[in-house]
């Protein structure tokens, strides 16, 4: 398996490394991610903004609003569109890390779920994890 602070992009015009340990990872049920995601729910690496580093590549960016009414800037793949992070303007010491796009994603496992309020109804819920409806405080 691949390094699980190391990834990137799907057409590999994007490569980065994680210098620190994550804070958490989330699974996060909001309209934005599930669209996002073309899925039930999306998921996030929390690292501190000072641990992480582009080594290969330029991303692309756009900004918009999330779930909460934060500023979210987009950070992605100008040629693949995979989207890598998200910075949220409400959380600026902190980035969100796509998971799916490390190396190595056999370690993953949610320290805690978010937006249960607009889950899927037939999307279960992981047991002994700490939910939240909307975003923690």
């Amino acid at each position: 398996m691949g390094d699980a602070r190391t990834g990137g992009c799907e057409c590999g015009a994007l490569r980065y490394a994680i210098s620190r340990e994550p804070l958490a990872t989330a699974v996060c049920h909001c309209t934005q991610c599930q669209r996002q995601s073309g899925s039930a729910f999306g998921m996030t690496l929390v690292v501190p903004r000072d641990g992480f580093a582009f080594t290969q590549g330029e991303p692309k960016r756009y900004v918009t609003k999330s779930d909460s009414g934060a500023d979210k800037e987009c950070i992605f793949c100008g040629d693949c569109g995979v989207r890598i992070c998200n910075r949220l303007s409400s959380l600026p010491n902190t980035l969100n890390i796509k998971p799916g796009t490390l190396d190595d994603t056999s370690s993953l496992t949610p320290s805690f779920v978010v937006w249960t309020s607009s889950k899927q109804a037939w999307t279960p819920l992981p047991e002994g994890v700490v939910q939240f409806e909307k975003n923690p405080r």
